[in-house]
């Protein structure tokens, strides 16, 4: 879809925007698609704090909508076929307020997959902190919703629990009912609207973003990842050398898509982060009374692991029983949250009413991605989450190799091992597998791996330098994507952005004293 300039221009002028300078020679191209720009969404006090936004930021977060440029590029579905079927591609723009000295654009590559990047120039790198904000200084922060998420055009599978998920300890009987629930689930929803879910790959979503950056009329694009972001970046990188600029990504994921993998070497990195914790607590023995050492508290959380899954607790307070597996899960908790797990394993070990704990309560009852607040944008979509996932999942592992793997799994890493469950999400899915071919560039990249954490395991990063190049940039935390949320972290962020340099790392999120 093309637009003349007169038209763009009239569009920008209704919607009452300003129309920014690197716009006017993308829109000069009748060639070239151009962005659908319009008036932003507006959103109530109470979906701001349900983003996350403190009180005392709320005004800024308005100050900044109002700065922010919110639009559409419409892309080919299947990007094989430029001539067929169009989609949507939601955008937004931070532009830079030193336009004097500015230096390009950021695009800001979102988690998940299916996480929203719609507001992230403004939650990511405006609002963060004094920092990150000093990077829209001289770059424009690009946000944007990826293909099949938030006000981008997607489509919705209809999900059910997989199969009975009975407390206690999982049994070989209760896992293949799990699974056949999971087969018969994802045969359903791959089959709804294959022409759609076929084309959500990681590929397809990096092709959208080289479109956005043409629309926008920039030469090239920095690019901030996070998380899943990161492998888009990487893809991004290796079908578009020579429009990438400088790329930092935060919590690196592996070179490769197979799930089972991926299962088996967070496990092992959330096992490892847990002795960490353990010693952490027995120094605090006299407050949690979990053991004085590190190896008195493995044998006691790991008891209270067993414990449980003989014997679950059903709490009139809390929707999820307490067995084995809500054990292990506070066990493999991060360091900003030591405290507050502790205290939850202390509480179990003497729990005896029929209301759950406090603490307990309060880890446990905490919905995943938050409340859900109406008006607010979609946080997470969980059908673009599977269908990424599952095209580019070359394992897709068959019942009796996932049931091997999660007993080696729970056998292998006893405090932790209970929370991950039997690492098959992609049986039965009907579509082929596509996978991204990585190469490596003689651009710019620096890969942040944190070095504890592992929902981004720290080995993961080593196996992407060798895979594409890049300088390793060590955060000693086990944070996931905390960079840009440390002051002195953020600021090695920015100056990499400005000058192209970058020290070894950071120390990342302290832990608690």
């Amino acid at each position: 879809m093309t637009y003349r300039t007169s038209l763009t221009a009239l569009a920008l002028a209704l919607a009452g925007l300003v129309p920014h300078p690197s716009a006017a020679s993308a829109t000069s191209n009748p060639g070239v698609s151009s962005v659908q720009w319009k008036t932003c969404p507006a959103y109530s006090d109470e979906v701001i704090r349900g983003l996350g936004v403190a009180e005392d930021k709320v005004a800024a977060f308005r100050s900044l909508m109002k700065r922010l440029e919110c639009g559409t590029v419409s892309v080919p579905l299947n990007h094989a076929d430029p001539g067929g079927r169009k989609i949507d591609i939601a955008v937004t723009r931070l532009a830079a307020t030193d336009e004097a000295h500015r230096l390009g654009a950021v695009a800001v590559l979102p988690g998940g997959p299916g996480n929203s990047g719609y507001l992230d120039p403004v939650l990511r790198a405006a609002l963060r902190n004094e920092e990150m904000a000093g990077l829209n200084e001289r770059y424009d922060i690009i946000g944007f919703d990826p293909r099949g998420v938030g006000y981008s055009t997607k489509v919705a599978c209809s999900f059910s629990p997989n199969g009975p998920q009975e407390p206690g300890t999982l049994t070989k009987e209760a896992a293949r009912k799990i699974y056949d629930a999971q087969v018969a689930s994802n045969e359903k929803c791959g089959r709804s609207d294959p022409a759609f879910l076929g084309q959500l790959t990681t590929e397809n979503v990096a092709k959208d973003l080289d479109l956005v950056r043409t629309a926008l009329g920039e030469r090239s694009l920095n690019l901030l990842g996070f998380s899943w972001g990161t492998y888009l970046g990487m893809v991004y990188r290796s079908l578009f050398p020579g429009h990438t600029g400088r790329a930092f990504l935060d919590s690196v994921a592996p070179p490769w898509t197979r799930i089972d993998e991926h299962a088996k070497g967070a496990a092992e990195a959330a096992e490892r982060n847990f002795g960490r914790m353990a010693t952490w607590l027995a120094r605090r023995d006299g407050t949690y009374g979990l053991g004085a050492t590190a190896r008195q508290v493995r044998e006691e959380v790991v008891k209270l692991v067993r414990a449980y899954d003989k014997s679950p607790k059903t709490y009139t307070d809390l929707q999820r029983p307490v067995d084995g597996s809500a054990v292990a899960d506070l066990a493999r908790r991060n360091s900003t949250e030591w405290v507050r797990a502790g205290k939850a394993l202390s509480e179990l070990r003497t729990a005896t009413g029929t209301t759950a704990p406090a603490t307990v309560k309060e880890l446990l009852g905490a919905p995943m991605m938050g409340p859900s607040v109406p008006g607010a944008p979609e946080p997470l979509n969980m059908t673009m989450n599977l269908a990424v996932a599952c095209n580019e999942d070359s394992s897709r592992a068959g019942f009796d190799t996932a049931w091997r793997a999660y007993q080696q799994l729970v056998k292998r890493h006893p405090a932790t091992g209970r929370a991950w469950g039997v690492p098959a999400m992609c049986p039965g899915w009907p579509l082929p597998v596509q996978q991204a071919t990585l190469k490596r560039s003689s651009g710019s990249l620096v890969l942040a791996g944190h070095l504890h954490e592992f929902m981004s395991a720290y080995d993961w990063t080593l196996q992407t330098q060798r895979a594409i190049g890049g300088t390793v940039y060590t955060v000693a935390d086990d944070v996931h994507v905390s960079t840009t949320r440390v002051p002195k972290c953020a600021a090695d962020v920015v100056r990499y952005f400005e000058t192209g340099r970058i020290g070894r790392g950071c120390e990342g999120s302290p832990i608690p004293s």
